[in-house]
This record gives C-alpha cells, sequence and structure tokens, in this order.
C-alpha cells in the first residue's frame, strides 16, 4: 500500500532504490525485497509504467494512460511524455503474424532532447 500511495504522490520515473528510501525517510519499515516485489507486481497488472533507462536500470511510475502506450524521454532531465503508436502496433502485429507467433507485446521509448533542454544549450 505504502509503495502505491508513494507512487500516487509523483509524477516522474523512480528506481526502486529511491522508492525504499523515500518510504524509509517517511517512517516505513519495508524492506527493499518488498518494494521490488511489488513494483513487479503493480507493472504486471498495468498499474504502474516501467522504463529501463540508458544505464540499464529499471524506473517506474504511475501509469497516467488508461490503454497501451510508449515513452518519449528526455535523456537531459528525463521529462516523459506517453505516446500512441499506431503504425508500431500494426508493424508488431505484422512482424509477429509472419512469424506465427501470437499473443505478442512490446514496449517501445524513444530517448531525446526536450524543447527546454534544447533551449538551454
Amino acid at each position: 500500500m505504502a509503495v502505491a500511495e508513494l507512487l500516487a504522490e509523483q509524477a516522474d520515473f523512480r528506481s526502486a532504490q529511491q522508492i525504499h528510501a523515500e518510504l524509509r525517510s517517511r517512517g516505513e519499515a519495508v524492506g527493499l525485497a518488498t518494494v521490488y516485489r511489488n513494483l513487479a507486481l503493480m507493472a504486471e497488472t498495468g498499474e504502474i509504467d516501467t522504463l529501463v533507462r540508458a544505464d540499464g536500470e529499471t524506473v517506474y511510475r504511475r501509469c497516467g494512460a488508461t490503454s497501451h502506450h510508449h515513452h518519449l524521454v528526455c535523456r537531459r532531465c528525463g521529462r516523459t511524455l506517453e505516446v500512441s503508436g499506431p503504425g508500431v502496433e500494426r508493424w508488431a502485429q505484422a512482424v509477429a503474424k509472419e512469424h506465427g507467433f501470437t499473443d505478442v507485446s512490446h514496449q517501445l521509448e524513444l530517448f531525446g532532447v526536450c524543447p527546454e533542454c534544447r533551449a538551454e544549450g
């Protein structure tokens, strides 16, 4: 419950370690393994988004969209937009069909520099 409440308060992506540290600073007696377990369950049910950063670390946040979506992420500030990709969806289904796969899922993150960071130089 504490993990879900913390994520509901945050708009940006956070690592499991960051979530754990914040919970501990609030006086929650929760272990890091419990945080990871809860994040995995929440991701599996679609309650939260996951994103694998360029350094390989997985980060989490409350899902803002109710349907399948992708992310456009600023490499400098981490600002993240949820975007749809109908062309990607058609391509994924076509590739799966071509190779006889069913029940296919995918994740797509696009990384770039947002307009605010670009203006800062």
